[in-house]
């Protein structure tokens, strides 16, 4: 199994909006990739007026991340709303292997 996680902020005003697109939006496109054995989203007060989300989501292999992400794995996927919300973008992308029992 593969981890995958990313991170960005958002303003502190935005962050239920940002979330609630989050549920219904990022997390069903990664769910409905085959491979993909979870999704979820973390969120919490970053200072200075901002929240960080980390979305973590749990895969079979590498191979089905890049039917999620495309060739580069290691490069972000955005939604079109991330432009609207995101002041930190977290272009990078970190992937563990795991160990263990499925979320």
């Amino acid at each position: 199994m593969v981890v995958r996680e990313w991170s960005g902020t958002v303003r502190d005003e935005d962050a239920a909006a940002y979330l609630e697109l989050m549920v219904r939006h990022a997390i069903p496109d990664y769910r409905a990739v085959p491979g993909n054995l979870g999704a979820q989203v973390w969120h919490r007060p970053d200072g200075d007026g901002v929240v960080r989300f980390v979305t973590v989501s749990w895969w079979q292999s590498r191979a089905a991340i890049t039917a999620f992400a495309g060739d580069d794995i290691e490069t972000a996927r955005y939604y079109d709303f991330d432009d609207r919300y995101l002041v930190d973008r977290g272009p990078v992308v970190r992937h563990y292997d795991a160990a263990g029992s499925q979320p």
